[in-house]
């Protein structure tokens, strides 16, 4: 990189920063969210929405909980001025919500914006022309006094249509590339513009101060936002409102530092959509709150499904890694990682503690509509004993013994690895099964009866290698018996060092699972499953797959 010396800095630092913000370690409530998806985030779209799409999109974010959603740049096209007047006539904004409309400061473009306005309920009319040094000097070629100017005219204006037309309005001012604006510059043509207005409590007016470009560290813009919240005029009737966009990456932490600096208001778009890198992601920001303990007063409980409206209307898609939203934010495929879940997800089982505390995950996935069993445990070449036996266990009820798991993990891992994909829980079972449940080849049980004759004496009916025989054992208990006869009519020793057994469901009709460890003379240890109804034929079952497994390699020797 050889031409950094051409980069300058293009902010302006406050005059008196404070710092008081930097005391603060949480946001304690969620500030007024306004979405601008349909605005801002619509005009950064290859294909913009269509006006049935906009209906759609607006009918989300009505049902996420926004109210105060801005609509549109009335005057900017006929789409933008048709959607805001259909809105408004067919009767689509609920009562507690309040519609936005952007409008610049020249005279034509306001009087189209109230013409689109007029019968709304209510609605913010915002006001907005650019200040700073690049664009006073390069675009308007115009003194600071001619930009207050502008300003203050639109100001008169918005007031004057607004008394003509007695609607229930307020106002918002954005000084637009605040940024990139001396602060003192910006602190007095927001005043001015106030002077206007003359803001009260019961009649609040936004002043937003906008990261239209991104050029400082987030520190910075939160100094500058204390630094206005605490010159402004009319304070208690001002709603001091930010505007981030995401050019250095840093929206999310440009807009936490500004709240704790004293802002009140947040406009952003769901996903982060908007110009360039995009705006401020408020999914993002109301789910870090919410992992706080702080209710963000946005309804984000069936993620998915908003996701699915919104890449269909918008064309444009939820990256994997998206905070909270991504297919694979909760996923993890590292075996030291899914160990932790899984046994985090075991603690809370069987402790009372309410809070959340899972490793790696910093909020529960459940309450973003997200499934365990789908998102988080995720089965590659990566993974390891502890997440596989846990996909297992919630998506089939195995509890597979701590002894047998490394070995269950490897064989996953190894199918996993030799096809270079990941393995569906599905696919997971099947390796499974096949590997390990129920196996018959080359001894098939058919039948097994037991009766009682000091100590327990068995009678098995098996198919071994396509001919019927028939295996006689007596034990001291029904699988010793079992064993015994297996070891009487074949060429085989080993010894049972693991016997486990469990309800595979609680239900009355759940199947019984069996799980069979034997040491062959060879020194090695032999698996074997059994599922079955009846829980004597699941461990003969168990038992047989085990001694199966054994003979098969035994025969390769």
């Amino acid at each position: 990189m050889k031409y950094a010396q051409k980069y300058k800095t293009m902010y302006f630092p406050a005059p008196k920063p404070s710092y008081k913000w930097v005391t603060k370690d949480h946001i304690e409530k969620p500030p007024i969210w306004c979405s601008v998806d349909l605005r801002d985030g619509n005009q950064a779209l290859i294909i913009p929405m269509n006006l049935e799409e906009k209906i759609e999109f607006f009918k989300l974010l009505v049902k996420i909980g926004f109210k105060e959603i801005e609509v549109g740049f009335p005057a900017a096209s006929e789409t933008e001025f048709e959607f805001c007047r259909t809105l408004i006539e067919q009767d689509l904004i609920p009562d507690d919500v309040t519609i936005q409309v952007l409008t610049q400061a020249r005279e034509h473009i306001i009087k189209k914006t109230f013409e689109a306005i007029k019968g709304v309920k209510q609605a913010v009319v915002h006001l907005y022309n650019s200040t700073s040094v690049a664009q006073r000097q390069q675009v308007f070629k115009k003194d600071p006094e001619d930009i207050i100017k502008i300003a203050v005219e639109g100001a008169k204006l918005l007031k004057k249509l607004t008394e003509e037309d007695g609607g229930n309005y307020r106002f918002e001012y954005s000084p637009e590339s605040f940024t990139g604006t001396e602060i003192p510059f910006a602190l007095k043509i927001c005043n001015e513009v106030l002077d206007v207005w003359k803001p009260t409590p019961e009649w609040p007016t936004i002043i937003n101060l906008p990261v239209t470009v991104s050029h400082s560290m987030s520190h910075i813009y939160a100094s500058q936002i204390e630094y206005m919240s605490e010159n402004l005029k009319y304070r208690d009737g001002v709603v001091l409102s930010l505007h981030p966009h995401n050019d250095r990456g840093t929206g999310v932490a440009d807009t936490e530092l500004a709240l704790l600096a004293g802002a009140d208001r947040v406009e952003g778009t769901l996903f982060g959509n908007g110009e360039r890198t995009g705006n401020v992601d408020i999914v993002t920001l109301a789910l870090n709150m919410y992992s706080h303990g702080v209710e963000p007063g946005l309804d984000f409980t069936d993620l998915p499904s908003i996701i699915e409206v919104y890449e269909k209307v918008t064309r444009m898609q939820v990256y994997d890694r998206q905070p909270y939203a991504g297919k694979l934010v909760f996923a993890a495929f590292s075996g030291s990682h899914q160990d932790a879940i899984a046994k985090g997800m075991l603690w809370r089982e069987t402790h009372s503690d309410e809070q959340w505390t899972v490793p790696y995950l910093p909020i529960d996935p459940k309450d973003l509509g997200r499934e365990y069993e789908a998102d988080v445990i995720r089965i590659n070449s990566q993974s390891g004993k502890g997440g596989i036996g846990y996909l297992l266990d919630q998506s089939y009820g195995l509890r597979i013994p701590p002894k047998m798991r490394e070995e269950v993990g490897y064989a996953v891992k190894d199918v996993s690895d030799k096809a270079h994909a990941e393995l569906s829980p599905e696919e997971v079972m099947e390796v499974f099964k096949k590997r390990y449940v129920n196996i018959g080849n080359p001894i098939e049980l058919l039948e097994v009866h037991f009766k009682q004759d000091h100590g327990i004496i068995t009678e098995m009916i098996v198919n071994e290698n396509g001919e019927h025989r028939i295996y006689s054992g007596r034990g001291n208990g029904r699988l010793d018996a079992v064993s015994n006869a297996i070891k009487a009519n074949n060429n085989i020793n080993y010894t049972i060092t693991t016997y486990e057994e469990h309800a595979l469901s609680v239900s009355s009709s759940s199947q019984a699972c069996s799980y069979v460890a034997i040491e062959g003379d060879d020194g090695n240890t032999y698996w074997g499953v059994g599922i079955d109804d009846d829980i004597i034929n699941s461990s003969v079952l168990a038992l047989i797959s085990a001694v199966n497994r054994y003979g098969k390699e035994k025969g390769q020797e």
